[in-house]
């Protein structure tokens, strides 16, 4: 029998009836044909699902050298329709020594300082090179905000206006470029997601970065094998295999795409190299020449050297100064304007500019230097032999030979390169470095040609040297010995399209790269170490003193614990002690064997969600509560023995991008490893002190003591099977634990002992010393951090 519905939730019940029927109404209304909507929702399925089926990784990575590729032509044109109106407006302005000196140094003053100015006010990552924060990112360290496409757009038009100065300021878009692709890979990874409808795969991050990383460079110099090359020799000290074809073939999509827009823009008949030179020769060089391209090799690495090291020793004293750094600091765009103002009026032709070329562009330059012909006898020649106008000309002064204006363009690019990068601006240093090695060479190949006008066989038909030769090899020695890079002798012979000098460039790169790497770190970690990024230092495979170090001896040993059995009050003091992302968790108070860890976030929650013991009886929380059964302990996937070396924690901190790594004995947690110990123990390595043979752990990596036995121990690895370890000593009341909020200010004591805790205590103990009791759970202040440490890179 049904009840009587009463009339006011009749009424009710028919007025919602009614909404529903005029939503369902509006809804029709706003997507009408639903049938057709549905089939082609499901053609659309269906297409996504065939194309997928050979990897949507084909489709992101086209998508990204193409999208690179436009990007830098549409800014190759973009730089040459405003260095083309600079050079209109200073060669109509007249022959007024004060406005052609005006039109010459405020336009560029100008798009430095506007690109200066605008970049850092969108976001203060855009300025640089970008290639020492991607390779620190890389190392799986997490640079906040720094690949956000919000700098996209910053770093572009930046870029951009600090191309139009050319030569002036003398630099480049090779690293930018690197840093936009970077970004733009990470947008795409983040579309990639939303369209498969996948888990953000940090893995597949890192596979796209790799990707971007050569797209940068094929797309600036239209070389898809030396770009691929260069970026892994460059940004990843460990290359997976399994990512090489995905940067070849972004690569060759981006390059291909770069040329082709070249041919549409009836810049070019075909698919050609970006500096195409005329070099068709049927005997490229001598035998007898490979000693001067030996020679060359020497030059242009005392040269890099004696350049790195200026440049980071410039940085640091910019940084210094107490007026460069309050505008660095600032105002960056009235330290840029001063920069670019002194360059400019150094640069200005009527002035010194006119025994540097300054009046040709960075491309220029580099056509003009890989020129076939031997300046010397050009210059000697009354009749003409060069035709009017040509680049080479330039390079040509009444009151000076040659050697002369090469010489005094060498010098003063030495230094004014150097203050260049110091400017707080998107920028490129490798092209600047590329032309100034083009320049050595070119000089070398000149001496070489003026000593042996018919080559260096007297007998015989005349075989003249080749100075073009030589400015190949010198571009190619002198950027790969600042970068410490060989594949720069592919990149100049992809760039160029010349390859009958191959061999000797290859020497020349071996030689100066020689010379480089074991005096100067290469010029990006010069910026790693200057901008202090945390970044692991290299290790020599040849330094044998990194496998006789163990992580015994650096560990840090004052861990912050957690047993399974804890609850509120063990959490909020582990939580009050430190910082980390991550705790440590064993299996109880008296077995402190390593059984996970518990992220930070989650222990939050846990607090959030119970009781604490002192709050009012009102709150509806839960009032008991363990770790283990409310938090999600995640399984420990790799450890360290004590008696792993230094040289396998470093290769697998690299490897495996890890940032912590704990330590465990038979099991048991004696103490931990992150990047901040490892980066010490390097330093201590590599400089060593032997006025303190033993440092704590806390300041440093530690050395044994003089008391040191060393006992047995089975060979490094990460599994120990030693049991001959001191066991655990467990207080038998437990720890005395204050019932206040301000555990910073507590002091601990051991129950039964009498004993005050040390602040900081935590597992293990050295050698050779006596073991204090255990305590879980219970340490305070915070261990040395990574971004604050002391020293750091």
């Amino acid at each position: 029998m049904e009840r009587p519905v009463p009339r006011g939730l009749r009424g009710e019940e028919e007025e919602e009836e009614e909404e529903v029927e005029r939503v369902l109404v509006s809804e029709h209304s706003w997507r009408p044909c639903p049938t057709a909507r549905r089939r082609v929702r499901g053609c659309l399925e269906w297409v996504k699902r065939q194309l997928f089926r050979v990897g949507e990784d084909w489709y992101f990575l086209f998508i990204l050298g193409v999208l690179m590729a436009t990007i830098s032509f549409a800014m190759d044109i973009i730089v040459a329709r405003l260095y083309a109106a600079h050079t209109w407006l200073y060669r109509e302005i007249g022959d007024i020594a004060v406005l052609k000196y005006l039109s010459w140094t405020l336009f560029p003053t100008a798009m430095a300082a506007f690109s200066s100015g605008f970049a850092q006010s969108i976001t203060p990552h855009s300025g640089g090179s970008g290639i020492p924060e991607l390779k620190t990112i890389l190392m799986g360290v997490v640079l906040e905000d720094y690949l956000a496409i919000q700098n996209f757009g910053a770093k572009v038009v930046g870029l951009t206006c600090t191309l139009t100065c050319g030569s002036i300021v003398f630099l480049g878009k090779v690293g930018p470029y690197v840093h936009l692709s970077a970004m733009a890979a990470a947008y795409l990874g983040k579309m990639r997601t939303t369209v498969t409808r996948e888990y953000e795969n940090k893995f597949k991050q890192h596979e796209m970065l790799v990707a971007a990383q050569a797209v940068g460079v094929a797309t600036v110099f239209g070389a898809p094998i030396s770009g691929v090359l260069f970026s892994i020799e460059v940004m990843s000290p460990h290359f997976a295999v399994r990512d090489y074809w995905r940067g070849f073939f972004a690569a060759t999509c981006g390059a291909f795409m770069f040329r082709l827009l070249a041919v549409f823009n009836s810049e070019q008949e075909t698919i050609a190299a970006v500096f195409k030179s005329d070099l068709k020769i049927d005997f490229p060089f001598d035998l007898l020449e490979t000693f001067f391209f030996l020679i060359l090799g020497i030059i242009c690495g005392i040269v890099a050297c004696a350049y790195l090291f200026c440049q980071r020793w410039m940085m640091v004293a910019v940084k210094r100064n107490r007026l460069t750094a309050k505008l660095l600091a600032t105002d960056k765009p009235v330290y840029t304007v001063l920069a670019v103002l002194l360059l400019a009026s150094i640069t200005f032709p009527p002035g010194l500019g006119q025994f540097m070329a300054s009046r040709l562009t960075m491309k220029e330059h580099l056509i003009s230097l890989f020129d076939n012909r031997t300046w010397g006898v050009l210059a000697a020649n009354a009749s003409g032999v060069a035709k009017p106008g040509g680049l080479w000309q330039e390079w040509d002064h009444p009151s000076a030979t040659i050697y002369g204006t090469l010489t005094f363009f060498l010098l003063m690019k030495f230094w004014m390169l150097i203050l260049a990068t110091t400017l707080p601006l998107p920028a490129g240093y490798f092209m600047p470095i590329f032309i100034y090695g083009a320049a050595i060479g070119r000089l070398t190949g000149e001496v070489v040609a003026l000593l042996f006008p018919r080559g260096l066989h007297s007998e015989g038909p005349p075989r003249p040297i080749i100075p073009a030769g030589y400015a190949l090899a010198g571009a190619a020695a002198f950027a790969g010995s600042v970068t410490h890079a060989v594949s720069t002798a592919l990149l100049v012979c992809e760039a160029t399209g010349h390859l009958d000098h191959l061999l000797p460039t290859v020497l020349a790169v071996l030689v100066a790269n020689a010379i480089s790497q074991k005096n100067q770190p290469s010029f990006y970690d010069a910026g790693i170490i200057v901008k202090k990024l945390p970044y692991l230092p290299p290790i020599r495979s040849r330094h044998i003193a990194s496998y006789r170090v163990v992580v015994e001896e650096f560990m840090e040993r004052q861990v912050v614990a957690l047993a399974k059995g804890d609850g509120f009050q063990e959490v909020l003091v582990a939580l009050d002690a430190s910082a980390d992302a991550e705790y440590p968790v064993v299996e109880s108070t008296g077995s402190p064997t390593l059984v996970g860890t518990v992220s930070r976030s989650q222990l939050v929650t846990f607090l959030q969600s119970h009781k604490h013991p002192q709050a009012p009886q009102g709150e509806k929380l839960a009032a008991v509560g363990t770790l283990g059964d409310d938090c999600t302990i995640e399984p420990i996937m790799l450890q360290f023995s004590p008696w792993t070396s230094l040289h396998q924690a470093y290769h697998l901190f690299q490897m495996l991008k890890l940032q912590r790594v704990f330590v465990t004995r038979s099991g048991e947690l004696v103490g931990a490893v992150s990047r901040a110990e490892l980066r010490r123990a390097i330093e201590d390595l590599a400089n060593p002190n032997p006025a303190q043979p033993g440092v704590s752990p806390r300041s440093g990596p530690s050395r044994a003591p003089p008391d040191f036995e060393p006992r047995s121990r089975p060979a490094p690895g990460l599994s120990p099977t030693d049991s001959r370890h001191s066991q655990v000593k467990v207080p038998p009341n437990g720890v005395k634990i204050p019932r206040t909020r301000g555990f910073r200010s507590a002091m601990l004591s051991f129950a039964g002992s009498g004993q005050p805790a040390r602040p900081g205590f935590g597992f293990g103990e050295r050698r050779g010393m006596e073991r204090p009791k255990f305590l879980l759970g219970l340490c305070w202040g915070k261990g040395p951090r990574m971004e604050n440490a002391p020293g750091a890179l």
